[in-house]
């Protein structure tokens, strides 16, 4: 009877339990957000992490454990490109048509293999679904690593996640309104030669560009994120702009489509531009670090 009388109870109350249950979800979700983004995390030397897994089995054991779930969060980054190509699969045929504007529309294309046109709308919708599952991806190698950062570190890495998906876009941007049409008039009219092109060769030459100049764009960002971090100092990137300089011409002669100083120049000039830019980041994320240490450093001596 007891039991009868329990699970009755438990049956009236259900509705109101739910409902409860969601009304208090929004709070219990800040308050476990809150929480993982202030605690402090643990401090584990190099050399003691590396000795430890020679000699304690438990050590080894938290080593695979965070394997499987960089694997977890390797997957459902995977996932989130999948959906994102999902997605822009919808809006792919009017994406295609805008990509092919600066070589004059789908009508200067022509197809050769029966296949061609399939290729070239996998191709298309892979890097859009890339570019819209960007922060999402992002995000999911931010949660692996966040367990490991301090809590400035965390703030900082999550505000970088919306930016990272503006500065590829944006250097998507600056290869189609800037690079393309300075590039494609000198590749299709080298040499008189008259091209025929076809829709696979382009959209296969345009989406590899778009993608690694907008991987490019990504280096301010990182720079920023690694100074707050504490993994890079500005005064080193400020030495050693003349290495990066050598190091962004070649960069920019195996991104650049063409064999032409010019455009090597328009791809060049940016990225040079970006490492300053960035220079510029890392100081500000080194004084705004260095603010705390010092206040930190007070209180002890006080």
């Amino acid at each position: 009877m007891r039991r009868f009388l329990r699970t009755l109870w438990r049956v009236i109350t259900f509705p109101f339990r739910v409902i409860r249950w969601l009304i208090t979800l929004p709070f219990r979700t800040f308050n476990s957000a809150k929480r993982f983004m202030l605690t402090e995390p643990e401090e584990h030397p190099l050399g003691d992490v590396f000795m430890d897994l020679t000699q304690s089995e438990q050590a080894r054991q938290l080593f695979w454990d965070q394997v499987e779930a960089l694997r977890g969060h390797l997957l459902r980054a995977v996932l989130g490109i999948a959906v994102g190509v999902g997605i822009s699969a919808a809006f792919t045929n009017n994406i295609i048509k805008f990509l092919a504007v600066p070589i004059g529309g789908l009508q200067s294309l022509q197809i050769i293999e029966v296949t061609e046109s399939v290729g070239v709308f996998m191709t298309v919708a892979l890097l859009a679904g890339v570019a819209i599952s960007l922060p999402y991806v992002v995000f999911e190698f931010w949660l692996f690593a966040a367990p490991g950062l301090k809590p400035r570190e965390r703030w900082y890495g999550l505000i970088g996640i919306p930016l990272a998906a503006v500065f590829f876009i944006g250097g998507m941007a600056f290869t189609y309104y800037v690079l393309l049409p300075s590039a494609l008039p000198f590749l299709l009219n080298f040499e008189g030669f008259k091209a025929q092109i076809r829709p696979e060769s382009y959209f296969s030459f345009v989406t590899g560009l778009l993608f690694w100049v907008g991987i490019a764009f990504e280096f301010p960002l990182v720079i920023y994120v690694l100074t707050a971090i504490g993994f890079v100092k500005p005064q080193v990137l400020a030495k050693q702009w003349r290495i990066a300089v050598v190091i962004i011409s070649i960069v920019a002669a195996a991104i650049t489509p063409t064999v032409d100083p010019v455009n090597m120049g328009l791809v060049m000039l940016p990225m040079i531009g970006l490492y300053f830019v960035s220079i510029i980041l890392s100081f500000i994320a080194y004084s705004g670090r260095r603010k705390p240490e010092e206040n930190k450093t007070v209180e002890e001596e006080s």
